[in-house]
């Protein structure tokens, strides 16, 4: 018994080291889906409200008809804007997203349309 509560306290501390010393927290995954009928060129980041977008990095365009590409987030919060560019230059703006309770964001073919 004795052994296995040894075993158990060095497990968590191996694991907990890492953020005692200070190393970085590890990006949020998230998953974008273009059911969108145009590709999608440039995604950018922000805090909720906070208008300063970061760029993620996508590789190449994302194709529409349902292709999906898995990110990694920025570090922040919870609540997130997402700024989404099309080809073509036309950009959709989603506010507020809860990254904490939703791991995808799904586009719809209305998003991609040129008006």
């Amino acid at each position: 018994m004795r052994m296995l509560t040894a075993l158990s306290a060095f497990i968590a501390l191996a694991v907990a080291a890492p953020l005692v010393a200070g190393e970085p927290r590890p990006l949020r995954r998230f998953e974008l889906v273009n059911a969108a009928h145009d590709s999608v060129v440039s995604l950018a980041v922000a805090t909720a409200g906070g208008g300063e977008f970061v760029d993620v990095a996508l590789g190449p365009p994302l194709r529409g008809g349902g292709r999906a590409i898995t990110v990694e987030l920025p570090d922040g919060g919870c609540r997130r804007d997402f700024r989404i560019v099309f080809r073509g230059g036309r950009s959709v703006l989603y506010r507020d997203v809860d990254v904490c309770r939703h791991w995808r964001l799904r586009l719809t073919p209305r998003d991609g349309k040129s008006r």
